[in-house]
């Protein structure tokens, strides 16, 4: 079978790996002029920076994926468990650096409250049985039909899921003090949610960067993405680029390939790994969108950003390789995203820095640190040259301010992404970066379907579908799919 994926991120690398691997044709249709979609890469003046993911986490899921050619993740890149995991500079003063070794943590919780070390292992006990079972029950699984969802035994497994309470109430039922929440929910806005409407369940994550850790692929995510490209190049994929899909030409309820400017390319199946509401809205006639526009409209979008990509002339102290500022009052900071009447570009943000040069030689001069500042906003607010340049003076005072030194004086590179570019560079819907946010009716059964409802050959993988956001999740949906795709083509082979 002939199958077209279009976009060439995470998940359309996988998929069309694994589809290759499973015997079909497969060409992949990349609108910029490199692999990786938001995971792409940007160099300048010596200066290498990852433009989108920059946390390894999950690292058995990674395996699993690897192991579905018979490879490790060893195959091709290194890992180091980074050491702290990373430093949370709280609003208000204080710092404090979280461990890579489990028994510091505790120490670490002992003197947040009282009793905090056993609250934590109460808690990481909780998280990781249910990671356990979302990995057994939940996250590699298809949902296609409610029937799907209502298994009996996620049904049985309800109650301990706490599927209808939200993190921050289940947090709150564990830890008292304000620095010890932070730790355990900080993650949720890197998943697109606000501990205030996600779902408890994914106090799991707590589980995957506690007690797993958090690793650095030697190289960057960059070298995750070239080895997933290396796999799909071994099994016979072709990859074209600079050419955006203008069009899915559909014919009588099946997809009989996809147009661009240079040309028709006819095909058996369509992967869609390009943004979800952009290619329904824009690459289908009206009659074959399985989600019209009020669909989009009234769904809970996860938050764009505001990113600084900055190549300093100096070492900046006072930052570990991934630093979290976290504002006093970050409640309403999660409303200024995730409350359509007060959406704003916040006053006092919250943000995160990463310095790859921390860990890799290779990421900037000798003698130099390579800094991308990451701001997470509400999707769709205004971004202008004026407004860009307001937030980027009050973030970098206060960074300079916390750390106690000048960064600004040393710049040599200085790039800002922001909404306006997640439109233009990944057609993203509202200039959202991460899809759907996670809330309980944008789980699982509730999340965009992989298969197309009104096209029957039309596929979809990334972000926006079920297991949700964040490389592994994206990983897993590209197996989700690859089966079922597999499955439904007469003749296939399933593993």
């Amino acid at each position: 079978m002939k199958v077209i994926v279009i976009g060439s991120g995470f998940g359309g690398l996988s998929a069309a790996a694994l589809l290759a691997r499973d015997g079909h044709e497969v060409t992949v249709i990349e609108k910029n002029e490199q692999i990786g979609g938001r995971a792409g890469v940007y160099r300048e003046g010596g200066f290498t920076f990852d433009m989108g993911p920059s946390w390894y986490i999950m690292p058995d899921v990674f395996e699993r994926f690897f192991a579905e050619f018979g490879k490790k993740p060893s195959d091709f890149y290194e890992l180091r468990r980074l050491d702290p995991s990373y430093r949370i500079y709280f609003g208000g003063g204080g710092t404090l650096d979280i461990p890579s070794d489990l028994r510091r943590t505790y120490a670490l919780f002992a003197a947040l409250e009282v009793n905090g070390a056993q609250k934590l292992r109460n808690y990481l006990v909780s998280a990781r049985e249910k990671y356990d079972l979302a990995v057994r029950e939940l996250l590699y699984h298809d949902y296609r039909t409610l029937f799907d969802f209502l298994d009996k035994r996620i049904l049985m497994q309800e109650a301990s899921l706490h599927l209808f309470e939200n993190l921050e109430t289940f947090v709150s039922r564990y830890f008292e003090s304000d620095r010890a929440k932070k730790i355990v929910e900080y993650s949720i806005g890197f998943l697109g949610g606000s501990p205030q409407n996600t779902p408890s369940l994914y106090h799991v994550l707590s589980h995957t960067d506690l007690t797993r850790g958090v690793w650095y692929p030697d190289g960057g995510i960059r070298r995750v993405a070239y080895a997933i490209r290396d796999l799909a190049l071994s099994q016979g994929v072709k990859f074209l680029f600079n050419e955006p899909v203008t069009k899915i030409d559909v014919d009588g309820g099946r997809a009989r390939g996809v147009t661009t400017a240079r040309g028709c390319y006819p095909a058996d199946i369509v992967l869609v790994n390009a943004d979800y509401a952009f290619s329904e809205m824009h690459l289908l006639d009206e009659e074959y969108r399985s989600y019209p526009q009020d669909y989009w409209e009234k769904r809970i979008l996860a938050p764009s950003a505001f990113v600084c990509y900055l190549g300093i002339r100096k070492k900046v102290r006072g930052l570990a390789h991934h630093t979290l500022f976290l504002d006093m009052d970050w409640e309403k900071s999660f409303d200024l995203i995730f409350d359509p009447k007060r959406a704003a570009w916040p006053d006092h943000p919250s943000y995160y820095v990463n310095v790859p040069s921390r860990t890799d030689t290779t990421a900037a001069p000798e003698g130099c640190d390579t800094l991308i500042v990451l701001a997470l906003l509400a999707p769709g607010l205004p971004d202008t040259p004026a407004i860009r340049e307001r937030f980027y003076t009050l973030i970098m005072d206060h960074l300079e301010r916390s750390i106690g030194e000048p960064v600004r004086d040393s710049i040599a590179v200085k790039r800002i992404f922001s909404l306006n570019d997640f439109k233009e560079r990944y057609n993203a819907f509202k200039g959202t970066a991460l899809g759907l946010s996670h809330t309980l009716w944008q789980t699982a059964l509730f999340r965009p379907s992989h298969q197309s409802r009104k096209v029957s050959n039309l596929y979809y993988t990334g972000q926006y579908t079920h297991p949700g956001i964040g490389v592994p999740m994206t990983l897993i949906s590209s197996q989700i799919v690859a089966r079922g795709i597999t499955h439904d083509t007469p003749g296939g082979r399933t593993r």
